[in-house]
């Protein structure tokens, strides 16, 4: 069950509607929005922010989503580990890939650069203190310094906004692995479940 109501598209601030076109969305795709809508003002402070993130992008769509699901997974955010984004996808993303977070430093088929980025998202969930300068001269092996604040901006949004998610509880279209409540804390994963696609 979710925590707070959540309000139908229909009766959205009509700003926040021509922003998000929620009738051409799936109500998986409006997600968090719906509960968001309360407060649109704030809402759209944060659409801002992760959509200048988006179409700013210079990171590859496939390494930002093994991040995204690394963080999800110790936020335990359920909604989060279920969806899969087409972009990831189109960018090589495969199950199998995902499947290979559950031990990202030994898996044969995710880059040096990939680890090294799941490494500092899974610590800026953890543990952000242990983000040190050895894993900082990892990531400059990889990125750039404008790719490295850009994951850093990735990250502080997933652990955010995931553990808000991960509050709300927001479970309903979900597979059913990740909506029943008998599952023990930091015991569902995005490996190895069904998941669901979403632009």
């Amino acid at each position: 069950m979710t925590r707070l109501s959540s309000i139908d598209p229909q009766d959205w601030d009509p700003e926040l509607k021509d922003a998000i076109h929620p009738e051409n969305r799936t109500p998986l795709e409006n997600g968090l929005m719906r509960y968001f809508a309360h407060r649109p003002d704030l809402a759209k402070g944060l659409m801002s922010f992760s959509g200048s993130l988006k179409r700013n992008r210079t990171l590859s769509p496939r390494l930002v989503e093994l991040v995204r699901l690394r963080v999800a997974f110790h936020n335990q955010c359920r909604s989060c580990m279920a969806i899969r984004y087409d972009d990831a996808l189109q960018d090589g993303l495969t199950e199998d890939a995902v499947c290979s977070l559950e031990k990202p430093y030994e898996a044969p088929d995710l880059s040096e650069a990939e680890k090294a980025a799941i490494r500092f998202g899974e610590l800026f969930a953890t543990n952000h203190l242990d983000i040190d300068d050895e894993l900082f001269e990892r990531l400059h092996e990889h990125f750039s310094e404008g790719e490295i604040l850009e994951l850093a901006f990735n990250a502080a949004l997933f652990v955010g906004i995931g553990r808000l998610g991960a509050v709300l509880h927001m479970v309903e279209e979900l597979p059913d692995a990740f909506r029943s409540d008998d599952v023990a804390p930091a015991a569902v994963s995005p490996w190895g479940n069904e998941s669901i696609v979403v632009r």
